[in-house]
């Protein structure tokens, strides 16, 4: 249960724009850290280790200010939390007002990323608004001098049932901010029968108008009076440092005021600047132009060997020569020698960027030692623990304001981009927006790490599946933390350690993979690469089997159970929830398979030169399967025909927003399994902007049904776990339909799009 307090007396409300006259109730999560220093000083001792991550202002004027702690990138997530918030409070929609949180500990994490913005907090968050309602009801009470039995909330009012008596949820603010909280385990929380914006599909988006008509700011439209451009010229391997370049060639262009040579990079990356060259102008136009004149010449690092197709190679033996094992159930060597047949595959999904619709962009003001910072970042307090380890500027004097995201997936998590903003700003004394470009974004990112995979499966004289061996090499994000770490570690447990198949003898193990660029998590993170091989070799063996696809994936999940890896040597983290509330439950995972194809109408005959694929995946505590229908044509292309994906997440909070992600995955799963790959040349990422990185096409994203089964338990992961099983269902399908098997992404290299 969660420690809720009235903190509508305390000191630190000023910062959240809370009048005196309101009842402000804070939230602090379970577990959660002291309250920092910062705001320690304006406490009682005996209370300084309350630290809210959830605020609740309810003021005279009847309106509700929820305080929305997390990003907004497309998720709906500044809905999200409110819908919650206020069907517990009855609340009037119209009145409720949601207030974007600066980066600050107070708030508990703040990381909008692995898809638990809503599966962390949906349960304190209704305890916040069923708290304030009850005070209301008690405030109301006194004020009728009636038993508080005899008052309920609805609509924005307090309404006392036997005289027919009502009164605005504001007139009650004066008499409920002195009255104490309940004892948590007093409150009632609502029946799902009686929610009126959870799970209800016609809530509005609450930035939906602004975003229709344009009146939004996002990272790259934040602006300040006397403010200057920065773009960057960063190094083309990593880790290269400068040695010349021409800065008097740079400010003879018209506009650029200054040319600043940045710190190099000393590995390992984690978010610091990549260093290069800054060109400050008074336009945007005048810094690119600036940046083409500056004649760098580059002193290489050694990730200059970084060359795609050796690379390729080295993982594919790598892979064969695992050092470390992820899981082991059973004994794999002893299934594998005693086996009628051995079938072995292998896959690969080459590297990829994430390529948001908003590049990086940051503004920054230095004044009076303070940090005033407007992005469009994932982490706020990362951006501001960053910002003030780089400078030496205390963090509560870094200030970060977050915009709207223009997409993020992950690349926005990584406040590379906002550092450097505050670095030249505190340097040059001036407001400097940092401007990305998208080939800055292609070639000087964070990347999804190139991944070589190969399963091989031991069957008996049946065909039956006894030995199931999942071999990977893949460079890991933790050697973008730490020199020389080569060897995957909590990416096993997404997608590869928790394959749900029942087979009697498992085992997962990893090779090594050095990294030459910057490696980071992209939306599904290493998810992508292990289901596309995991669901890809389910077919092949249903094929093997000469057995219908859906049929043999549901044999190979089998019986319904909850499965313990415990006792398997595999260690996993189960995206941080306990495996109590969180299950690994074959049973749901075999429910959105037959909900899928129940939707694709599953067996009906099908024109000639169209197939059906399916795939499924758990992730992020969410079950996700995904059919595909392709057609070929005489000349070989394929076309995508409709996609169907049934979501299992739980406790489906906003339905639009659910759909809207799922129809979002459809469409990054087809860029990675039609186009998506970046290769390198000496350490050079060869593409720069969507002619050669490029992303799935209107005539390329069919029709999409979605449909969220309704299933009773805790909210799961929703942003995230669509993708998954886009790309191996699409492969299956193209197979049913023409008997070609690709095991390699991306699709084009095949000439069939």
């Amino acid at each position: 249960m969660a420690k809720i307090e009235n903190v509508s007396r305390r000191s630190f409300l000023k910062g959240l724009g809370a009048s005196s006259t309101a009842l402000v109730i804070g939230v602090q999560l379970p577990g959660a850290l002291g309250v920092p220093k910062a705001l320690a000083a304006g406490l009682k001792k005996d209370v300084a280790m309350f630290t809210p991550s959830v605020y609740l202002q309810i003021r005279e004027d009847n309106s509700v200010g929820i305080i929305c702690h997390r990003s907004e990138m497309g998720q709906g997530i500044r809905t999200s939390i409110p819908m919650i918030v206020a069907d517990e409070l009855e609340a009037d929609w119209q009145q409720v007002e949601v207030i974007q949180g600066l980066g600050d500990k107070k708030y508990g994490s703040q990381n909008t990323d692995g898809s638990r913005s809503v599966r962390n907090f949906y349960q304190p968050l209704r305890e916040a608004g069923a708290t304030a309602r009850v005070m209301l009801e008690q405030a109301a009470a006194k004020a009728w001098k009636v038993d508080v039995s005899e008052c309920n909330c609805k609509d924005g009012m307090v309404h006392h049932k036997n005289s027919g008596n009502k009164v605005p949820f504001g007139e009650l603010v004066p008499i409920a901010v002195n009255l104490p909280v309940p004892e948590p385990g007093t409150l009632k929380l609502k029946n799902k029968k009686d929610f009126k914006f959870i799970g209800k599909s016609d809530v509005a988006l609450i930035d939906g108008k602004d975003i229709a008509t344009g009146n939004t700011v996002y990272g790259i439209d934040a602006s300040l009076p006397e403010m200057k451009y920065a773009v960057i010229a960063r190094p083309p391997v990593l880790a290269s440092k400068v040695k010349s370049f021409n800065a008097d060639k740079a400010k003879a262009i018209k506009g650029v005021i200054d040319v600043i040579k940045l710190n190099d990079l000393e590995e390992p990356a984690l978010f610091k600047p990549l260093g290069g060259i800054a060109v400050i102008a008074s336009n945007t136009w005048a810094a690119l132009k600036g940046r083409e004149a500056l004649e760098i010449e580059w002193q290489e690092s050694g990730h200059n060997v970084y060359e795609s197709a050796s690379y390729k190679e080295d993982l594919k033996k790598s892979c064969q020569e695992p050092v470390a094992t992820l899981r082991d159930k059973g004994d794999v060597e002893a299934a594998l020698s005693k086996a009628d047949n051995v079938i072995s595959y292998d896959y690969y999904v080459p590297e990829l960027i994430h390529a948001p619709m908003e590049a990086p962009a940051a503004l920054a003001k230095f004044e009076n030692g303070v940090f005033d910072i407007w992005a469009c970042t994932q982490t706020p307090q990362s951006a501001q623990s960053n910002v003030a380890n780089m400078t030496g500027v205390a963090p509560e004097n870094v200030n970060i304001n977050v915009t709207l995201l223009g997409g993020g997936f992950g690349r926005k998590s990584k406040p590379d981009f906002i550092v450097e903003a505050a670095v030249l700003a505190k340097q040059l004394g001036l407001p400097i927006k940092v401007v990305w470009t998208r080939e800055d974004e292609i070639k000087n990112g964070y990347y999804h790490a190139v991944s070589y995979q190969r399963i091989s499966a031991g069957l008996d004289a049946n065909k039956q599946v006894q030995a199931w061996h999942h071999q990977v090499a893949e460079p890991t994000i933790s050697s973008t933390f730490s020199k020389g770490a080569e060897v995957i570690g909590f990416e096993g447990m997404l997608g590869l350690v928790d394959m749900p198949y029942d087979i009697a003898n498992i085992r997962c193990s990893a090779g090594k993979a050095p990294a030459h660029t910057r490696i980071g998590w992209l939306r599904s993170v290493t998810n992508i690469n292990h289901a596309f091989a995991v669901c890809s070799f389910a077919d092949e063996l249903a094929a093997v089997n000469n057995a219908d696809s859906k049929d043999y994936l549901l044999k190979l999940i089998g019986s319904d159970r909850k499965i313990n890896l415990k006792d398997e040597k595999a260690e996993y983290g189960n995206y941080g929830e306990s495996l109590e509330n969180f299950p690994i439950d074959t049973a749901r995972l075999k429910a959105v398979v037959e909900d899928a194809a129940s939707m694709a109408k599953w067996g009906r005959k099908l024109p000639k030169g169209h197939g059906l694929g399916i795939a499924v995946h758990r992730s992020f505590v969410s079950y996700v399967a995904c059919v595909v229908e392709v057609s070929s044509n005489s000349q070989g292309k394929v076309k995508l025909e409709d996609i169907w994906m049934s979501v299992d997440c739980g406790t489906a909070v906003n339905p639009e927003r659910i759909k809207s992600q799922m129809e979002g995955a459809a469409v990054f799963g087809i860029s990675i399994a039609f186009h998506g790959e970046l290769t390198a040349k000496g350490g050079v990422i060869e593409q720069g902007n969507f002619d050669g990185y490029q992303l799935a096409r209107m005539m390329e994203v069919p029709p999409t049904h979605v449909n969220i089964l309704e299933v009773d338990a805790p909210p799961g992961g929703v942003g995230e776990p669509g993708v998954p099983p886009v790309a191996p269902a699409i492969c299956n399908a193209i197979f049913n339909a023409t008997g070609k098997r690709y095991r390699e992404l991306p699709l084009k290299q095949y000439n069939i799009i």
